[in-house]
């Protein structure tokens, strides 16, 4: 019996896996991109502040089904860091011109965190672009202003003060299992936040738990319902931005969603709980089922 353990870096995860990361030119923003795999094209988008490696541990199993693409969003990771708000819309149009970059007409969408906001905006906007929905911890559904507050405060310190310690504690929030923050995920983030530009990047981002700014996207029931996309929300017993309470409320408003909850997980199922998030990933977009 081997004694490696189960996760060992970001890029052993993909040691076996064919695939491609590159700079694409989107609208003049140079964007970095993951692809890999074969089959209907899923699109992977990740939370505020975050960036790709935040599906490491699902790229090569979705591979397996999908034509996979995760990407940085615009004032993310290695993307591009232009000057200009980071505002729902400006962050789904970044979207639809990767898609056209890529010449992907539709696509499934899975977005977790702001990702979800970013995925559900386009799914409700661009219909013709979307075929499945997963919202993964969508977030602050209810607009609260304590967790914009929170998440707001925590995430500009470890921007400012990328050290180990700071940079950590904003990566453990994600996490129910904070044990399972590697060094490797905090280093980094530790070397996207130190990027030249990046303190302006986020203020950039941190418009949207700004309730003024935010009123113009936040989630409402006149743009939600008008999703036709089958939705899954895939939710979690320990999310710190959003409890069961603001799930059911988007049941309420979406036209043709479900949810399924992961037990023992927080913000990040999809790194602390993968086999169950691959699983119903797989159910849900390439068989059309409900998860169980």
């Amino acid at each position: 019996m081997s004694d490696l353990p189960e996760h060992i870096s970001i890029w052993g995860e993909l040691g076996d896996v064919d695939h491609e990361l590159r700079h694409v030119d989107v609208g003049g923003v140079r964007t970095r991109v993951l692809r890999a795999g074969s089959g209907p094209d899923l699109i992977l988008l990740h939370g505020t502040g975050g960036h790709l490696e935040a599906y490491a541990r699902d790229i090569a199993a979705l591979a397996e089904s999908f034509r996979v693409t995760a990407y940085d969003m615009v004032g993310h990771g290695w993307s591009d860091l232009p000057d200009t708000p980071y505002t729902i819309d400006v962050l789904t149009a970044h979207l639809i011109g990767l898609m056209d970059a890529l010449d992907v007409d539709a696509a499934h969408l899975s977005g977790e965190s702001l990702g979800g906001w970013v995925t559900a905006w386009t799914a409700a906007h661009h219909p013709d672009r979307v075929d499945r929905l997963v919202l993964n911890t969508p977030g602050n559904i209810a607009n609260k202003p304590e967790v914009m507050a929170r998440l707001r405060e925590s995430t500009m310190a470890a921007v400012r003060t990328p050290d180990d310690a700071t940079v950590r504690r904003r990566v453990e929030f994600l996490f129910h299992h904070k044990e399972m923050v590697t060094d490797e995920l905090v280093n980094l983030r530790r070397a996207v936040y130190s990027r030249p530009g990046f303190v302006r990047a986020i203020a950039n981002t941190l418009v949207l738990q700004d309730p003024e700014v935010r009123k113009d996207f936040a989630w409402d029931p006149a743009w939600v319902g008008r999703i036709t996309a089958p939705t899954l929300l895939l939710w979690t017993e320990h999310d710190p931005t959003g409890g069961l309470d603001e799930a059911a409320m988007l049941l309420e408003w979406l036209p043709d969603a479900r949810l399924h909850v992961i037990a023992d997980a927080g913000h990040w199922p999809q790194w602390e709980k993968p086999d169950e998030y691959l699983r119903v990933h797989h159910d849900f977009l390439l068989l059309g089922k409900d998860p169980a």
